[in-house]
């Protein structure tokens, strides 16, 4: 099992029991940016013994040199990828790489104007990597601290997407097993979009009844987030599943005579049921030990 299955199979045993799964995510982001840091620190060190010059560009020719990723260039020069893409409606290695540099020297003109202004800054970081040591000038540090906050920003955005996205399928496994809802009433395939449709969105998760399928929307969001109405319009939902849900998202789904779970609520999972019911889906009513049950579940799953 891999970390972020670990962490997938922690949110959906803390989303089950009305639990908040958010620290599992933050966790494993501090995990993941610390690693990073250390690694960071590790080639400054190396880059920096490595230069002759006492200028700053031994930081340009070590870290925003074609040999590294477009990736790893756009987070050295305090930007992500994802950001230039917007800007230049593409990212082209050589589109990342002419972005970040001309970034890059406008960040440190800015730093350089901040530290002539600000007369009294002193500032020198000290990294110290088996025996040896490198201190980094305010200016140098400064541009090392960007690096670090661009690139917790970064994981921060990817593990939130990819986690929760991850985790949403297994929370509707975890709930059809727990009410031992036969295999050929659930389609757990992921959606491939219909591209001869002028709009089509993708669907988490279907139940299906006699002939018939119903499509799950599953969110594991904030409460009052407005994209849930969003979400179940737009996807013609008929069932949807909530970490969190406020009054006025509840009274939404109930008006559009969508089946709504608020897994946040106090066995907020029990409402699953209704769907099943509704729908007349065979199911077994569920009054077992979560603490066992899900245990079983999702040794299995994973």
């Amino acid at each position: 099992m891999t970390i972020k299955d670990h962490v997938v199979r922690k949110i959906i045993e803390r989303v089950i029991k009305s639990e908040d799964y958010r620290i599992e995510v933050v966790n494993l982001l501090n995990a993941e940016f610390l690693q990073f840091t250390i690694d960071f620190f590790k080639k400054i060190v190396e880059a920096k013994l490595a230069s002759k010059d006492i200028t700053i560009d031994w930081y340009k020719n070590a870290f925003l040199s074609e040999k590294l990723s477009s990736d790893e260039i756009a987070i050295n020069s305090g930007l992500n990828k994802k950001t230039i893409s917007n800007m230049y409606r593409s990212a082209t290695k050589q589109i990342v790489l002419e972005a970040s540099v001309e970034h890059f020297e406008s960040l440190y003109s800015s730093i350089q104007a901040l530290v002539d202004s600000e007369e009294e800054i002193d500032l020198t970081l000290t990294i110290k990597f088996k025996g040896v040591s490198v201190d980094l000038n305010v200016n140098e540090s400064l541009i090392v601290i960007n690096t670090l906050a661009v690139k917790r920003a970064a994981i921060r955005g990817g593990l939130w997407s990819t986690t929760g996205k991850r985790a949403e399928k297994y929370l509707m496994l975890t709930l059809c097993k727990l009410y031992k809802v036969p295999e050929d009433n659930y389609n757990a395939e992921h959606f491939v979009k219909d591209k001869s449709l002028d709009v089509d969105r993708e669907i988490d998760f279907y139940l299906k009844s006699n002939g018939t399928e119903y499509k799950c929307e599953v969110k594991l969001m904030g409460q009052g987030n407005p994209e849930s109405a969003d979400a179940i319009i737009a996807r013609d939902s008929n069932v949807f599943i909530a970490d969190t849900l406020s009054q006025q998202n509840k009274n939404q789904c109930d008006k559009l005579d969508v089946c709504w779970v608020a897994c946040r609520d106090p066995n907020g999972y029990k409402r699953f049921k209704l769907a099943l019911d509704k729908f007349k889906i065979p199911y077994t009513d569920y009054n077992g030990n979560l603490d066992k049950d899900l245990v079983n579940i999702l040794d299995e799953l994973f």
